[in-house]
C-alpha cells in the first residue's frame, strides 16, 4: 500500500530500492514484512550513531518540548552553544547555520565572492572546483559541481565556476588564467567515486590561496563530523581552511547545515547579507550538540580501527578490485557492476549505496564490529 501511495503522490526523483523500512535500532533496520537489514548507509552519512540513538532522542525530545522554533531575530541557547562548540573544536571564529549541505555551500560561495569583491575587485568572482566534485543540487551548487551528468537539462547554470583536474600543474594554470575568488574542494570526493585527494595537492591549494589572496573552501558535508576518522577531514592534512561547510551527520538525522568562518572572513557577511528561516533551529542544534559532544579522540580512533577492519577484510577478496576512502567513508571497486552487488546485498539483508561505479559504504560510526564483519562477509559473497 505505502509503495503504491508513494509512486502515485511523491515526485519521481528517487529510484527507490524495493524495501519499505518501518523501524530501526542502531545499525539494524526492519521492513514492513519484518525482515532485518544491516544498515551500511546511515541515511547517506547522516545517522552517525545509528537509528534511534538514546542520547540523541533525549536531546531532541527535551528541546522539542521546551521550544521547537523561533526566528533568528532572537537568541536561543542551543544555537549559541553549538556555534561555540564548533569553533572551540576547530579554531574557526564564527558559524552561519542553514538547513542542508547545499545551503552551507551557497553561504561559503557568497562569503568568497563578497570577500574577493571587497579585497581585489568585483571582477574576481570565479570559484575553482575539481572534476568529480559534488557540492549540491541548487543551480549555484550544481554549477560548482564538476560532473556534467548533473548539469543536463538545467542550463544555464550560475556563471563563475570552473572545474579542473586535481593536479598542482592544472591548479597553477587555472589560478593564472582566471580572476579567482576561491578554490573549493572535498578532501574525499564522495559522489565522484569516493576518491581521496593527496596531501600534497591539498597543501598546494593552501599555498596558492595564500599567495593569491584567495579563500580555501573545504566542503565537509559528507566527510565531516567524524566520518573520515577526524572531526573534520581537513584536519588530517595539517592545513587550516578559510571556510568549511558541513551538514549530513552534524545533527544526526535532523536538517542542519553549518558554514564555519575563519578569523580572516568572520565579518564578511553583515546584517541582511544572508539569512535562513530554519537555520539554527533549536531542536536541530540540540541534536547536533548530542552528536558533537561524543566525537572525542577516543571515539575517532575507534572509527579509524573500524576503517582498517574494512580494508583488511575486503582487500584481495575475489571480485574486489580496490577499496578507497578514509575512515568510514569507503568505496569498493568490483568486477561486477556495483548496482548488481548492491541489489544482491539488499536481498541478503545488507543496505549499501553506490558512488559512480563503486559500492559505497557509510555505516554508523559506532556500528558494532561483529555486525560490521557480518555485513562485510555478505558483501564479499556477492562480489564473487
Amino acid at each position: 500500500m505505502i509503495k503504491e501511495i508513494d509512486k502515485q503522490f511523491v515526485a519521481n526523483t528517487y529510484n527507490r530500492f524495493d524495501a519499505e523500512l518501518v523501524s530501526g535500532k542502531g545499525s539494524i533496520f526492519v521492513d514492513a514484512q519484518g525482515k532485518e537489514y544491516i544498515d551500511l548507509g546511515s541515511g547517506i552519512g547522516v545517522t552517525a550513531f545509528g537509528a534511534c540513538d538514546e542520547k540523541w532522542i533525549e536531546a531532541v525530545c527535551k528541546q522539542a518540548s521546551t521550544l521547537q522554533h523561533t526566528s533568528n531575530l532572537y537568541y536561543t541557547e542551543p544555537c549559541a552553544r553549538l556555534a561555540q562548540m564548533l569553533c572551540e573544536k576547530t579554531g574557526f571564529s564564527k558559524v552561519f547555520f542553514s538547513n542542508s549541505g547545499a545551503e552551507a555551500n551557497e553561504c561559503a560561495i557568497k562569503v568568497a565572492r563578497k570577500y574577493a569583491c571587497e579585497q581585489k575587485g568585483k571582477e574576481y568572482y570565479t570559484i575553482i572546483t575539481l572534476n568529480n566534485s559534488f557540492h549540491g543540487r541548487t543551480l549555484t551548487t550544481l554549477a560548482a559541481t564538476g560532473q556534467d551528468c548533473f548539469h543536463t537539462h538545467f542550463n544555464p547554470l550560475t556563471p563563475g565556476f570552473v572545474s579542473i583536474d586535481a593536479s598542482i600543474e592544472t591548479l597553477e594554470a587555472a589560478v593564472s588564467k582566471y580572476k579567482a575568488a576561491a578554490v573549493m574542494l572535498e578532501c574525499v570526493q564522495g559522489e565522484g567515486g569516493v576518491i581521496p585527494l593527496s596531501e600534497e595537492f591539498v597543501k598546494a591549494v593552501r599555498t596558492l590561496c595564500d599567495e593569491h589572496n584567495m579563500l580555501m573552501i573545504i566542503d565537509e558535508v559528507q566527510t565531516g563530523n567524524g566520518r573520515c576518522g577526524e572531526l573534520y577531514a581537513y584536519q588530517s592534512f595539517d592545513i587550516m581552511p578559510d571556510v568549511v561547510s558541513t551538514a549530513k551527520g552534524l545533527a544526526g538525522g535532523l536538517p542542519l547545515g553549518a558554514t564555519m568562518l575563519s578569523k580572516k572572513v568572520e565579518n564578511v557577511l553583515g546584517f541582511g547579507d544572508h539569512g535562513s528561516t530554519f537555520g539554527g533551529n533549536p531542536v536541530s542544534c540540540a541534536a547536533a550538540i548530542s552528536v558533537l559532544e561524543r566525537l572525542d579522540r577516543e571515539f575517532l580512533d575507534c572509527v579509524q580501527k573500524k576503517s582498517k577492519l574494512v580494508f583488511d577484510t575486503l582487500l584481495g577478496s575475489e571480485g574486489i578490485i580496490s577499496v578507497t576512502g578514509k575512515g568510514l567513508m569507503l568505496g569498493i571497486k568490483t568486477q561486477k557492476p556495483a548496482s548488481e552487488v548492491v541489489k544482491a546485498c539488499l536481498a541478503d539483508g545488507v543496505l549499501c549505496l553506490t558512488a559512480k561505479d563503486k559500492v559505497r559504504l557509510l555505516p554508523a560510526l559506532n556500528i558494532p564490529d561483529e555486525t560490521l564483519k557480518k555485513a562485510l562477509e555478505i558483501i564479499k559473497k556477492n562480489c564473487k
